[in-house]
C-alpha cells in the first residue's frame, strides 16, 4: 500500500480565477456574508460518445475545503495587484477578512467509481455564498480531468475484454499534476498498473516497466542487451524486441528465454511498440508456440486507444496485455469533459426556507435546473439502472417523500416516465459537514470495485461505443414544473426590462 492516499492540494486559496476573489470582495462589501447558497457541479454532454461517465476526483474534496486557507504569503500577494484603472484591486479589509478565513462548507457528492450522466449534480455544495465561490474553480479542476479520464480508460479497458491494461501516459501529460491524477483516475478506472513510480508510492497502484529501445541500442547486439537484461532483472523479463526488427527480435527473444529456462526462470513477455500489430504479434505467437514457449505473453503498446484494441481484437490478434499512453493521458479525442458549476438555490441565513434559482441561456440546453438537488438511481429486478431523476430534497422533506413516481426527462418534456414501486438509491453521499471530512479517505480500492460492480450492472445497450442507448436522465413531476414556473417569470421579466425584444 501507500504510503499515503492523497494529492496533497496545496494553495488550494490562489487556486482559483481571479473572478472569484473579486466576486468575494463583492460579496463581503454588500452585507451578503449572511447568505446561503446551493451550488451544482455537473456536465451537458456524452464525453467520447459514450452514455456515461465514471465519477473520479471525489475523495480529493475534503482536502480542497480543508486547505481553503490563506497565508500571509497569500494576503500579501492579493494586497500587491493593481486594478486596472489604478489603485488596489482588493480592499485591505477584505484582505484583513481574508486572514482569518475557514471554510465551514457542506459537500454532497457521486462516490468515486460510480456512474453519471448528463445534467444530473456531481457534486452539491451548500453554505455561505462566499465560501461557494472560492471553492469552484479547484473542485471543477479536480473533478473534471480525473472524470474524463476515468471514462477515457472504461472504453479502453472495455475494449481489451479481460486482458490487462498498463498506464504508459506519464511522459506525454499535461504537467506533473496531470500525470498523477491520470495514474491515479484510470486506475480506479480499470487499469491494472501505472509506470508513474510516484503515483505507485503515493496511491499503492501496481507499476509496471522493464526497458526501452535505449537499453537494446546501447549494447553492440540486441541478443547481447536481451541477455544482460535477463540477468538484471530475471523476474521481471519483458523484451521489447521492435528496436531493429521484429522477426529478428524474436528469434533473439528465444535464444534468452532457453538460456532462463536452463537457469530455472522464465522469458515473462515481450513487447512490440511499432508495425503491423495484428500480422507481427500472430507472427511472434507461432514462433513462441514452436519453440514450446507458450507460456511468453505478447504485450503490444503504440498510440493504443479503444478503437486500435478493439480492431486489433476483432481480427484474432494473439495479444495477452497492452500498454497505453499518450491517447489515455492526454484524452485525445476530447480535451475537456467541460463539467460546469451553477448555482441552484440561496436563503438567507437562519431561514429555513431555500428560494430555487434559474440560468437562462438562448440556447435552451443551457438552461440550469433548480433546487436542492438529489439524484435518485432506480433499478430493475436485476439491479441494472434503469433511469436517474433529480428531485428537490428541499421540497420533499417539506412535503414528506409522497412524490417522486414521474420523471419528465430533462431535455424533452413530452419523454415522461413512471418509477412507482421501483427501487432506487439515492446517488450523492455526504462528503464534507461544516467544513471538515465526514468519514477518512476512502481507499482507492474500494473506488475501484465500485466502478466494476457499476459497469457490470449496466445494460450493454449503454456500453456501445457506436451509438450507445440514451440513459433516461429526468427532473421529479414536481421539479419540472418549478423550473418551467422560474423560466416563465424570468422571461417575463426580461421582456418587461427590454421592451425592445417584443418589438423586434
Amino acid at each position: 500500500m501507500a504510503l499515503t492516499d492523497t494529492a496533497h492540494p496545496t494553495d488550494v486559496a490562489l487556486l482559483t480565477d481571479l473572478y472569484e476573489l473579486t466576486m468575494a470582495q463583492g460579496l463581503w462589501e454588500s452585507g451578503k456574508l449572511d447568505e446561503e447558497d446551493c451550488f451544482t457541479a455537473f456536465y451537458r454532454d456524452h464525453p467520447f460518445g459514450s452514455a456515461y461517465a465514471v465519477m473520479c476526483g471525489t475523495s480529493d474534496l475534503p482536502e480542497l475545503v480543508e486547505n481553503l486557507r490563506f497565508t500571509e504569503e497569500d494576503i500579501a500577494y492579493l494586497a500587491s495587484l493593481e486594478a486596472p484603472a489604478g489603485g488596489a484591486l482588493f480592499k485591505s479589509g477584505f484582505l484583513e477578512y481574508l486572514r482569518g478565513f475557514r471554510a465551514h462548507l457542506d459537500i454532497d457528492a457521486v462516490p468515486e467509481g460510480e456512474l453519471v450522466f448528463p445534467r444530473e449534480p456531481m457534486v452539491r455544495v451548500m453554505g455561505p455564498a462566499l465560501e461557494c465561490q472560492l471553492i469552484e474553480t479547484a473542485l471543477l479542476n479536480t473533478i473534471n480531468f480525473q472524470t474524463l479520464v476515468a471514462t477515457k480508460t472504461v472504453r479502453v479497458v472495455q475494449a481489451a475484454k479481460g486482458r490487462p491494461v498498463a498506464e504508459f501516459g506519464l511522459r506525454r501529460a499535461q504537467g506533473p499534476d496531470g500525470g498523477m491524477a491520470v495514474a491515479r483516475a484510470s486506475y480506479v478506472a480499470g487499469c491494472a498498473s501505472t509506470s508513474n513510480v510516484l503515483a505507485g508510492r503515493r496511491y499503492g497502484i501496481p507499476v509496471f516497466g522493464t526497458h526501452a529501445h535505449s537499453w537494446v541500442m546501447s549494447f553492440e547486439s540486441e541478443l547481447e542487451a536481451f541477455r544482460a537484461f535477463a540477468r538484471s532483472m530475471p523476474n521481471n523479463c519483458t523484451l521489447l524486441i521492435d528496436t531493429y526488427d521484429v522477426r529478428e527480435g524474436v528469434e533473439n527473444a528465444i535464444i534468452v528465454a532457453k538460456e532462463m529456462e536452463e537457469r530455472g526462470e522464465r522469458l515473462a513477455a515481450i513487447r512490440i511498440d511499432s508495425g503491423d500489430l495484428a500480422k507481427l504479434s500472430a507472427y511472434v505467437r507461432g514462433r513462441f508456440d514452436e519453440e514450446g514457449l507458450d507460456y511468453v505473453k505478447i504485450s503490444v503498446s503504440n498510440d493504443l486507444d479503444e478503437y486500435t484494441i478493439q480492431s486489433l481484437l476483432d481480427q484474432g490478434a494473439p495479444i495477452d496485455s497492452f500498454g497505453v499512453g499518450t491517447k489515455l493521458a492526454t484524452c485525445y479525442d476530447q480535451p475537456a469533459l467541460g463539467g460546469v458549476y451553477k448555482l441552484a438555490a440561496r436563503r438567507d441565513k437562519g431561514s429555513a426556507v431555500w428560494t430555487p434559482v434559474v440560468k437562462l441561456s438562448e440556447q435552451p440546453y443551457k438552461r440550469t435546473i433548480p433546487g436542492i438537488q438529489q439524484v435518485r438511481r432506480y433499478v430493475d429486478e436485476a439491479g441494472s439502472p434503469v433511469c436517474d431523476m433529480i428531485l428537490d430534497e428541499a421540497y420533499l422533506e417539506g412535503e414528506g417523500d409522497t412524490r417522486g413516481t414521474t420523471l419528465v426527462a430533462v431535455n424533452d418534456a413530452a419523454l415522461v416516465t413512471s418509477v412507482a414501486g421501483m427501487d432506487y438509491r439515492d446517488v450523492l453521499v455526504p462528503v464534507v459537514r461544516d467544513g471538515a471530512a465526514v468519514a477518512p479517505r476512502e481507499p482507492l480500492e474500494r473506488a475501484r470495485a465500485r466502478c466494476s460492480a457499476a459497469l457490470s450492472a449496466l445494460d450493454a445497450e449503454y456500453k456501445r461505443f457506436l451509438y450507445p442507448q440514451t440513459y433516461v436522465v429526468g427532473m421529479e413531476s414536481g421539479l419540472a414544473r418549478v423550473r418551467d414556473e422560474l423560466v416563465r417569470e424570468r422571461m417575463a421579466e426580461t421582456q418587461t426590462a427590454l421592451p425592445w425584444k417584443a418589438r423586434k
